[in-house]
């Protein structure tokens, strides 16, 4: 079945673009999906080769400074407020949850992946409540009240089948074994979640675009621009600390929904467009990187 992995997702995409009205109404399965996903690769991690390295501080430093940075030098030139936002939350939006599927697919190393998805998303809900205390429409909202909604909607998919998948490793073995020999099930798990997200992506700029062309297209092409940046950076990053695919996916694949859901919690909700067509660019690819990666194994 591996030499149909390449195509998932187009698929998904289409299927997302097709039926969005109807995928978007499935959005309620999304967690459980990537509570599964987390779990079976969680449950194939090494808890003792987890640990916080040099290439997770650059990574974290790249957000930190590239949202604040880049927001207040387009304030600075006049640019479109919207656009400032949409690119903040963008650059801001924490690395998916999903990361592990794609990156281990690709050669990364797990217990690397698995230590900055959880590092780099505490990261967010952290730095987000601080940002957008001075940035956006509600300011109002105390630090630990906007904390604890953020952790809210990451903490637990990502904590939660952690622990889990700890206490199978510890004191569930056969389950824990069991686990490790079908976590190839992960991936397409992972293609429903991302079919399922694309259609409420297309389905949410289906809504607000119709009347907000010039600024989608802005928005748009800041998109791509960050997409290649990201993703080219990350592996820069990687390669200096000897893995260039987690360092290209932990930069470049961004949780989409958790950054819509921000900009429409905290911003003006058509900065959305941003994280939601920058999940179109980054899942295209990954599907190229997928059908290369798969080409040179059958060389």
């Amino acid at each position: 079945m591996h030499k149909f992995r390449p195509y998932v997702l187009p698929i998904a995409i289409v299927l997302g673009l097709l039926f969005h009205t109807w995928f978007g109404q499935l959005k309620v399965m999304v967690p459980y999906l990537i509570f599964s996903i987390l779990l079976l690769n969680f449950a194939a991690v090494d808890v003792k080769k987890l640990r916080f390295s040099k290439m997770a501080v650059w990574l974290m430093l790249y957000q930190i400074v590239v949202s604040i940075g880049m927001y207040y030098m387009l304030t600075a030139l006049n640019v479109n407020e919207l656009i400032a936002q949409g690119i903040l939350v963008g650059v801001l939006c924490p690395v998916a949850a999903s990361v592990v599927v794609i990156s281990c697919l690709l050669g990364a190393n797990r217990e690397t992946v698995t230590s900055y998805t959880i590092i780099g998303n505490l990261l967010v809900a952290v730095l987000a409540p601080v940002y957008f205390s001075f940035i956006g429409n509600h300011q109002d909202i105390p630090f630990w009240t906007s904390f604890l909604m953020i952790i809210k909607k990451i903490g637990i998919v990502i904590a939660l089948p952690f622990f889990v998948a700890l206490i199978g490793q510890r004191f569930l073995p056969k389950v824990n074994n069991f686990l490790c020999k079908i976590k190839g099930l992960s991936f397409y798990l992972w293609a429903m979640a991302l079919t399922i997200t694309l259609g409420q992506t297309i389905d949410f700029m289906f809504l607000e675009g119709r009347e907000n062309l010039s600024p989608i297209i802005w928005l748009g092409i800041a998109s791509v621009i960050f997409c290649v940046i990201q993703f080219g950076l990350g592996k820069f990053i990687g390669y200096k600390y000897g893995d260039i695919i987690a360092g290209g996916q932990l930069l470049g694949q961004k949780n989409s929904a958790m950054g819509i859901w921000m900009a429409n919690t905290y911003l003006n909700p058509l900065a959305a467009i941003f994280p939601a067509l920058y999940s179109v660019w980054q899942n295209l690819f990954n599907s190229i990187q997928l059908w290369y990666h798969d080409k040179k194994l059958n060389l």
